[in-house]
């Protein structure tokens, strides 16, 4: 007598084996995405942060004789030359706001927008507004805040 053996998978262990990885990445697959977003909003802070520092670091050191200043917007930080913000002006430096990042609120000298602007003054370096610049993304939200002296401090 013979024994017949069949090699190979059934159709039970591969639908067994497709639902078992089909839950894993369901309950995988949100996370990245919250990871992703949260990493989006700790790089968009720093952008602001490091725009914030470039203008104040330009302004100390006199850099072509004029102070400098960042223009915050929703999608984009900006930093320019001079006291005041001028939109086309070719030496602009533009920082874009990742997607689904973006500046949310603006609070400089207690008034509270979607925009602003703030320059630092030539040898001190002591910022002309003082405030808060608020990021959000859908599940997270951070704040930077800019002091009296300048310096800018990350929440």
């Amino acid at each position: 007598m013979s024994k017949s053996f069949q090699n190979g998978i059934t159709i039970l262990e591969t639908l067994l084996t497709i639902a078992i990885i089909s839950i894993l990445v369901a309950i995988i697959l949100p996370q990245f995405s919250k990871m992703k977003e949260n990493q989006v909003a700790k790089n968009s802070i720093g952008d602001v942060a490091s725009a914030l520092r470039s203008a104040q670091s330009k302004s100390l050191a006199s850099l072509d004789s004029s102070e400098y200043g960042v223009r915050l917007e929703s999608d984009r930080v900006i930093i320019f030359k001079g006291k005041v913000f001028s939109e086309g002006a070719g030496d602009n430096e533009v920082t874009d706001i990742i997607s689904p990042a973006s500046i949310s609120n603006v609070t400089l000298n207690g008034v509270s927008a979607t925009a602003g602007d703030i320059y630092f003054e030539r040898i001190s370096g002591s910022p002309s507004k003082t405030g808060t610049i608020t990021i959000s993304t859908p599940s997270y939200t951070r704040i930077v805040t800019v002091s009296a002296t300048g310096a800018v401090s990350l929440n």
